[in-house]
């Protein structure tokens, strides 16, 4: 994820990950089911922050399917001029989208917690992995230990430049002001933020 998220992060308006097919790689070892599971979980994120997750791509190649792959990468390029430059495509000006990023890289130790602990799985089948991870209940889990880490980090990172007021955060990380409210008090209790009585509006505790 750190690799996927840097090279967005730097620029690069999308990032393919090719690997054998499920089940026929030579060696032994279970990386493209690992990448697979965690191909799902950074596209959610990258949703999360408003970056279009179709960016990321992962395909199935073997070393004797040339005239795929290059059918692959031309078909993505196509995808990726449809989309328009990274950040430009989602309407988020370079400041906010670096924010953005780096509200991330800050939890990437939790985000792969995350995905070890609760989100791990094995299934035989790439359609068994879409089903797991387009379901309702991940997509709950998802919300619930992703969505507010997320949201509290983009929001920590954004106060960090100067003390900001609810509507300044909304306007900037384009979250509704009753969302950044939310979080803000579940920041202010874990000691993260406080609230300058001075200039009315929170900053970094």
């Amino acid at each position: 994820m750190a690799f996927v998220l840097r090279a967005l992060a730097n620029g690069s308006d999308g990032v393919f990950i090719g690997g054998c097919w499920l089940g026929e790689c030579h060696y032994v070892t279970e990386g493209n089911y690992d990448a697979l599971s965690m191909m799902h979980l950074t596209r959610k994120v990258l949703e999360l922050i408003g970056v279009n997750p179709g960016r990321l791509r992962l395909e199935w190649i073997s070393g004797s399917e040339g005239m795929r792959y290059a059918e692959v990468m031309n078909d993505f390029g196509r995808q990726l001029k449809g989309f328009g430059p990274i950040g430009e495509g989602e309407g988020l000006d370079r400041t906010a989208l670096k924010l953005k990023f780096l509200a991330v890289k800050k939890i990437l130790p939790y985000l792969k917690l995350v995905e070890r602990e609760r989100l791990r799985v094995r299934f035989k089948t790439e359609e068994e992995y879409d089903n797991y991870f387009g379901s309702d209940e991940v997509n709950s889990l998802i919300r619930e230990l992703v969505g507010e880490k997320l949201a509290i980090s983009q929001i920590t990172t954004l106060l960090a430049t100067s003390p900001l007021s609810t509507r300044e955060i909304s306007d900037s990380l384009r979250i509704k002001p009753a969302e950044v409210s939310r979080h803000l008090n579940s920041a202010a209790r874990q000691g993260l933020v406080r609230y300058d009585e001075s200039q009315k509006r929170y900053a970094i505790a």
